[in-house]
């Protein structure tokens, strides 16, 4: 890989358990010409999709709360995080990923699904582009309870709150996930 900026010298694989953790060797042509010889790594787990459910008669969103490792390593005493609906696109276009998604960890079948935009969560270590939805919701799109999938070892709580409830829970801390801060700010501005 090489663009007229960045020659990638040497690309060795640190990890593949779970995802890939690769370290890259790089050269880096600065503005004024000089070569910087780089290190590092990047953890690549595929691009994703995530998706706010929201209904504006009831002035509701669906969230959802599960239990992340890597925040309870880093602080967060229960593990425990809310969030919007997400997934891996394994190799699924961004819409049919989040509507499938969508339906194994909150139990709606949503139609009108519409993309908002794209955006790179933590460009400085992960590759991964996310997929931004919105979708609005009704109580009779719910076809089952949602949950996650056993195999894949989801242990999901679906939760419905108010539009202002939860977009009230960013200023508390209740709600730290960076998808679902983006999506539940686009609402409040859209």
């Amino acid at each position: 890989m090489q663009s007229e900026k960045v020659n990638i010298l040497k690309t060795e694989i640190l990890s593949d358990d779970w995802y890939t953790l690769r370290k890259i060797t790089y050269a880096y042509y600065n503005n004024d010409g000089a070569i910087q010889k780089v290190s590092r790594e990047a953890y690549d787990r595929g691009n994703g999709a995530t998706i706010l459910l929201y209904n504006n008669d009831l002035k509701t969103v669906i969230l959802t709360r599960q239990f992340r490792l890597p925040t309870f390593i880093n602080g967060n005493e229960s593990g425990m995080l809310i969030e919007t609906c997400a997934g891996l696109l394994d190799n699924e276009n961004p819409e049919d990923c989040i509507r499938r998604e969508t339906e194994e960890e909150t139990g709606y079948k949503v139609t009108g699904v519409k993309k908002i935009f794209e955006a790179y969560m933590s460009p400085g270590s992960v590759t991964e582009l996310v997929h931004f939805f919105v979708a609005e919701y009704a109580r009779d799109m719910k076809v089952a309870p949602g949950g996650g999938v056993e195999h894949e070892q989801e242990n999901i709580e679906v939760l419905e709150l108010d539009m202002d409830e939860a977009y009230s829970m960013i200023a508390t801390g209740e709600i730290r996930d960076a998808k679902t801060i983006m999506l539940l700010q686009y609402m409040k501005i859209s």
